[in-house]
């Protein structure tokens, strides 16, 4: 299942622009216009992605709140650019902290980030496919398997996104990094060998984009 962004922004353009990037990105976003509304939200989120200037009081306020009784990653979003602003933010709650204005990327990039940090995916599954990320385990039609590391990250990687199709350029940045000197060839035979780990209708190749992981027990089309 995608990832629940909680996204309290006032400005209406900005909050628009960011839902849509979001959306196309495979994030589920759940709108909030202000502090009432992101209490409506805040039980059914993943991650929060909070304005600290909002109509109805301060996002700082609000998240010294929440912190007694929620731990959840928070990305501040503001226009406040001294240290000191984001000293004190940071020993509010929050998690990371972007100053306006950022790119769409570098947004994109903190919050996959955070989850990736968070107790909120200590566990994750997709059909017959368990993962537990707090011990490195993983489970496949109730069998554990012996997975490399870099199995492991990939086949994580797939699964906290399953249905969005990945390039082999955007698996080889997202898991293996920047500084990885190997080919996209890598990606391809590391994707043969999960297939060897799980049933093959699991790691779908899409002719002239990449690969994608589903639960083929839901596939319709």
């Amino acid at each position: 299942m995608p990832a629940k962004v909680l996204l309290v922004e006032d400005d209406n353009v900005v909050r628009e622009l960011l839902v849509f990037h979001l959306s196309k990105n495979a994030f589920e976003v759940l709108e909030a216009q202000n502090i009432a509304e992101a209490w409506l939200g805040l039980n059914q989120a993943d991650i929060i992605v909070l304005d600290w200037m909002l109509p109805d009081g301060s996002g700082l306020d609000w998240l010294e709140q929440i912190r007694a009784d929620y731990d959840i990653p928070v990305l501040m979003l503001t226009a406040r650019a001294s240290e000191l602003d984001k000293v004190t933010g940071l020993k509010v709650g929050a998690d990371d902290y972007l100053t306006k204005p950022f790119s769409n990327a570098e947004l994109l990039a903190r919050i996959e980030a955070l989850l990736r940090r968070s107790k909120r995916v200590e566990n994750t599954s997709l059909g017959k496919l368990q993962i537990n990320t707090e011990k490195g385990i993983v489970e496949f039609d109730n069998k554990e398997l012996s997975l490399t590391r870099r199995e492991y990250d990939l086949l994580l990687y797939l699964t906290t996104y399953s249905g969005r199709i990945f390039s082999r350029t955007e698996l080889l940045d997202k898991v293996w990094g920047d500084d990885f000197m190997g080919t996209e060839r890598t990606v391809d035979q590391h994707i043969s060998q999960l297939r060897v780990h799980l049933s093959s209708s699991y790691i779908e190749t899409i002719r002239g984009r990449g690969y994608r992981l589903v639960n083929p027990e839901n596939e319709t089309d």
